[in-house]
């Protein structure tokens, strides 16, 4: 079991390497033991590309070793169809007698299929491997297929004495004091780089102006989500430049514009219900919520949140706009990062 686990890690090592690539598919590695000692190992690139244990078995240099070898994976085979072969034919085909699996996949058309399958066809299957981690590992894919929604991070900085903004006018050109550092916003771009889609509110589109894309890491820009119930924001807005595809939630027009994609929902209803649906309907598997302060404090008054990362500077504003408000506070982590801190919490 020791050993057990030492693979299944190296199969979360070389899975996360995919991480903010391979959506809507699952983050995959795959390692091949024989005698205690890896001769193969892959790991699912991209979205359409090959599959963890395709790369997997393809590295093995001498495959008269697979009849005699071990097959970890850090999630369940798939057995169907898809862009790609099923895996389980492949592994069936290889002769690999024995396979571990950290966790099942939760996808309708796997979901114990593939486990079922191999042990059918005689091949020794031993799961739950890492089982957490796994998990972890995949909260995206998990959350979206079992809880039929995006998963949420939530996002925000915060002064030392509690405030995310001074008091601005919308359209003012007094830009409040930087509460974090260049290097901190490079690590969000990071994050961007890693999450489907990304959403601010009117205020914060108004006051701020931002992007929302990926100018200090390299990767692909996220989704931009906006609320825009009267359509009142000005087209020279970063977020209505049509550079990256925009979703414009309101409540007067249904359309596309090019990039832009107009979506009519109902204001006086649960925002976040509305907008986790229509993120579902078309696949999007997480949400990174930027601000400002009434859109983050109704993700998380309406329970529609998983993960919040909050930065501390050392700044004192005094007063202002205060942060939002998390409770009960459940503290999972606390990182020092250069003068300022950062907090993660889980929504349980």
């Amino acid at each position: 079991m020791e050993y057990d686990s030492i693979y299944m890690q190296r199969c979360i090592e070389l899975a996360r390497t995919g991480l903010g690539k391979t959506a809507p598919n699952p983050l995959v590695g795959s390692v091949i033991v024989y005698n205690n000692r890896i001769i193969g190992e892959g790991y699912h690139h991209r979205h359409g590309d090959h599959h963890a244990e395709v790369r997997a078995i393809a590295s093995v240099k001498k495959r008269e070793l697979l009849k005699d070898s071990t097959l970890y994976v850090n999630l369940e085979p798939c057995c169907h169809h898809g862009k790609t072969p099923p895996c389980t034919d492949l592994i069936l085909q290889s002769g690999i007698p024995e396979v571990v699996i950290g966790t099942t996949d939760p996808f309708d058309e796997v979901a114990g299929k593939g486990i079922a399958r191999l042990r059918s066809n005689g091949c020794d299957v031993k799961v739950g491997v890492l089982k957490d981690n796994c998990r972890i590992l995949n909260k995206r894919f998990f959350t979206f297929h079992e809880k039929k929604r995006p998963y949420v991070i939530l996002k925000w900085a915060e002064t030392a004495d509690g405030y995310i903004d001074t008091e601005r006018i919308p359209g003012s050109v007094n830009r409040p004091t930087w509460i974090t550092s260049e290097k901190l916003r490079m690590l969000v771009h990071k994050w961007r780089t890693e999450e489907a889609s990304i959403m601010v509110g009117t205020q914060t589109a108004m006051k701020d102006n931002p992007m929302l894309n990926v100018r200090d890491w390299h990767g692909p820009s996220p989704v931009r989500l906006v609320t825009d119930r009267s359509l009142k924001l000005p087209g020279t807005l970063h977020l209505l430049d049509q550079s990256q595809p925009t979703v414009i939630f309101n409540e007067l027009k249904e359309e596309q514009e090019s990039e832009l994609r107009y979506v009519k929902i109902n204001f006086r209803e649960r925002l976040t219900s509305q907008v986790m649906d229509y993120l579902y309907q078309r696949g999007v598997q997480s949400l990174l919520v930027e601000g400002g302060r009434q859109l983050l404090q109704t993700f998380i008054d309406e329970g529609q949140w998983d993960e919040a990362r909050i930065f501390t500077g050392r700044q004192f504003f005094g007063q202002g706009v205060r942060a939002p408000e998390i409770t009960p506070s459940r503290p999972v982590s606390y990182i020092p990062v250069g003068k300022e801190s950062l907090h993660l919490i889980f929504n349980p």
